[in-house]
């Protein structure tokens, strides 16, 4: 579990140190007027979104077929090459197609709620799960310090105009990124049901390279590495007929299904009513997430009055408070909260909390003009950033928490393989 919570806060340290400094950044592009920098801003992080959505289920797939580790290991070590790209970005084509690759290849936070989800039952999920939102709260406070703080305008050695002002909290990130790929090479253990059964990393990068070229070949028959001999057959059952040619991309699926453990449920048995229900109110719940965190960095950067005239470096200070914020409600407010709530009622006053957020942001107080330094009117606005920062933080933790313990208790779920929602909402989980 303690190397889950550090993949998660490397990967939510690295993601969040954008957003401080991405409108900025837009407004620099050639191509961009500054009335519709708001316009280009969404058009990059819509870009990563509409690309991980799109990815997010098929590395479900593939950890279900080679494992969790190789995929996670495989998704860190993209993450922080396409981390140094964005740094040179110049334009805003170059930024929105790193974006996407960054999208496409990050599956990440999906696995992480997978693989915890494998690791704890009933008697420890609920306090496992808690404690995940703590981590992103960390990475809330990480992540957009190292952004907003490490904007060089003018090179720090000579003087003169830096000409990638962003590349220093990038390629930090990507450091960050790297060392987390050691670290995860090193200690993950494979949460897979079936993984005492795969083959070893060599051959299922063999396997999955014959697979991809014998699929685009479109070989008549293909000729997949074939299965391990020695699986261990129940109740003394060797007579089974099974291809020899089997790939090991889908040996660990078989092997479960030959030891008699029990079958994935169809999606008809698992789209049930409530599961409906919770998976609408959930996109809601996530459009409008991802939409203030999108929002709220645009606002605070524009120049008055649509905007706050923040920069980098004091939007990276609001977004540090929200992650302390979500330090201290997660650890001593929500589960005592959630104990008299209950999990549906805690998941509907988070919905309802970022009404509350969405209708006071607009009316947060301006930066003083003329004063220096700290002033009573710059004071002012500050509190008021950080109530609304405060109230949509605790919407945020609170509602996404207690949707994955929905998910999790959910009696089918939770007797089967809790896979295929756990990725679908393991979906863009910070705040």
């Amino acid at each position: 579990m303690a190397v889950l919570a550090i993949i998660a806060l490397a990967e939510q340290t690295a993601l969040n140190s954008i957003s401080p400094y991405l409108p900025d950044m837009a407004s620099t592009f050639p191509e961009v007027k500054q009335s519709q920098v708001g316009v280009y801003v969404g058009s990059i992080a819509s870009a990563f979104a509409l690309a991980q959505f799109s990815t997010n289920y098929f590395w479900g797939w593939l950890s279900d077929r080679i494992g969790r580790k190789p995929v996670i290991l495989l998704g860190t070590f993209l993450t922080a090459m396409c981390f140094v790209a964005f740094g040179f970005c110049k334009n805003l084509a170059q930024a929105i197609v790193v974006q996407a690759l960054m999208g496409v290849v990050n599956g990440n936070q999906g696995l992480v709620s997978t693989c915890l989800g494998e690791i704890t039952d009933r008697s420890n999920q609920s306090q496992a799960f808690t404690y995940l939102p703590v981590i992103y709260g960390i990475g809330g406070i990480t992540g957009p310090l190292l952004g907003g703080l490490l904007i060089f305008e003018t090179n720090p050695f000579t003087g003169s105009k830096n000409p990638y002002p962003y590349l220093a909290p990038n390629v930090l990130s990507a450091v960050v990124l790297l060392m987390d790929f050691v670290f995860t090479a090193l200690f993950l253990e494979e949460s897979l049901e079936d993984a005492d059964s795969l083959p070893k990393i060599g051959k299922k990068v063999r396997s999955l390279f014959t697979w991809l070229w014998q699929f685009t070949g479109n070989a008549r028959h293909p000729t997949y590495v074939e299965v391990p001999p020695t699986v261990p057959y129940p109740h003394g059952r060797r007579d089974l007929d099974i291809d020899e040619h089997d790939s090991d991309l889908d040996s660990a699926s078989e092997v479960s299904s030959i030891l008699g453990h029990p079958e994935e449920l169809t999606w008809d048995e698992i789209f049930t009513r409530d599961t409906l229900l919770l998976l609408v109110t959930y996109l809601i719940f996530a459009l409008c997430n991802v939409s203030f965190n999108s929002l709220f960095p645009i606002f605070a950067q524009a120049k008055p009055p649509a905007g706050r005239s923040l920069t980098p470096s004091e939007i990276g200070l609001a977004q540090g408070f929200a992650g302390i914020v979500t330090i201290i409600f997660q650890i001593c407010i929500f589960n005592r909260l959630r104990d008299k709530m209950g999990n549906r009622w805690s998941y509907r006053a988070g919905l309802f909390g970022f009404v509350i957020s969405f209708i006071l942001l607009p009316f947060i107080g301006y930066k003083s003009k003329t004063g220096k330094g700290l002033t009573s009117k710059s004071a002012i606005m500050a509190v008021e950033l950080c109530l609304v920062l405060l109230v949509k933080t605790i919407a945020s933790v609170g509602g996404l928490t207690s949707a994955l313990l929905l998910v999790k208790n959910s009696k089918s779920l939770f007797l089967y393989t809790p896979r295929k929602l756990m990725i679908f909402l393991g979906y863009k989980l910070g705040t």
